[in-house]
């Protein structure tokens, strides 16, 4: 493969990871900003109400290991909220607000070993599954924040890496500076391909009213071609009389003709176009008895043979001369 190929795979290849990543932490970003929101809005209204706000759901991270092998540091528990305290059994793990002398006020999760009854109501002795013996105190169901429902392993490490400068800076700042600027060159890269179409297409134009500025040129010229040849052919209306046709011409002769007066005979010129009548017939009776009386001439063929006349010619000068 060349250089050019694998630079372009491994580019793919990084975009494509990097894609994953960024929408796995926008994806999780929402869901916390979600939870986020659900929180606050719920703890206002139970605060409107004179109540303290338990949420139905819990996320805890275990930063302990007093329950390995069965939660390790950085497991991320979820936890359910208990309605009653019969609900809470031996063997259950639950996430409570500690009130020991070395650990008041801290959030621990423990497996319940035994239910004590108390005049206050049931109370829960717990211990760590890694511990070797009891918490010191038990647990009363007002201190209970819920149990744990399921185990995400290993989840708070990235809890904790996201938490960490570094880890903000790696994961979430990067990869969002990587598809700001992907953005970037694709909106520079759709401009200069914008540019260009738009220069193709004024160029496009520009050889489109070339081509029409040609049709017309050629349009132009062949009117004018056309009418120099069909003025030849055409009548001037100025032409003389003398350049007209001989359709035209008939036309005027008869006009005129229609126009002139018409003479009238006299009975004296009825006569005399007899007597020419009369005379003309005469004449040809004449030439027809003068044709009858001449004896026909037969016609003969001559052939000559020329070169026997060219021999004859050059023996006897004589006859050369009598042929000029």
């Amino acid at each position: 493969m060349k250089p050019k190929e694998n630079y372009n795979g491994f580019k793919k290849t990084f975009k494509f990871i990097a894609n994953i990543i960024s929408w796995t932490i926008l994806v999780v970003l929402l869901l916390i900003a979600a939870f986020l929101a659900y929180y606050f809005i719920a703890t206002k209204m139970y605060a409107s109400k004179g109540k303290k706000f338990e949420p139905a759901v819990g996320l805890y991270t275990i930063v302990s290991p007093s329950m390995t092998p069965n939660l390790n540091v950085y497991d991320v528990i979820v936890d359910t909220k208990v309605k009653k305290p019969e609900d809470i059994k031996v063997g259950d793990i639950i996430t409570f607000v500690s009130r020991s002398t070395i650990s008041k006020g801290l959030t621990i999760t423990h497996r319940v070993v035994a239910i004590v009854e108390t005049e206050e109501g049931l109370e829960y002795k717990t211990q760590g599954d890694n511990n070797l013996s009891p918490d010191s105190t038990t647990v009363p169901f007002k201190n209970v924040l819920g149990k744990v429902l399921i185990k995400i392993p290993q989840l708070g490490r990235i809890q904790s890496f996201l938490s960490s400068s570094s880890g903000w800076l790696l994961i979430v700042v990067i990869p969002a500076l990587i598809i700001i600027i992907s953005d970037v060159v694709k909106i520079f890269r759709l401009s200069k391909a914008k540019k260009k179409v738009g220069e193709a297409l004024t160029t496009e134009e520009a050889n489109i009213t070339k081509e029409e500025e040609k049709k017309e040129e050629i349009k132009e010229k062949l009117k004018k071609r056309y009418n120099s040849e069909r003025s030849q052919y055409e009548p001037d209306p100025l032409r003389t009389d003398i350049e007209l046709t001989k359709v035209e011409a008939y036309e005027q002769i008869k006009e005129k003709n229609e126009e002139a007066p018409v003479v009238e005979k006299t009975p004296q010129d009825e006569i005399i176009f007899e007597e020419k009548i009369e005379k003309d017939q005469e004449m040809e009776k004449a030439q027809e008895e003068v044709a009858n009386d001449i004896p026909l001439v037969e016609k003969k063929s001559f052939t000559f043979d020329l070169p026997k006349l060219k021999e004859e010619t050059k023996s006897d000068p004589k006859k050369k001369k009598k042929r000029r």
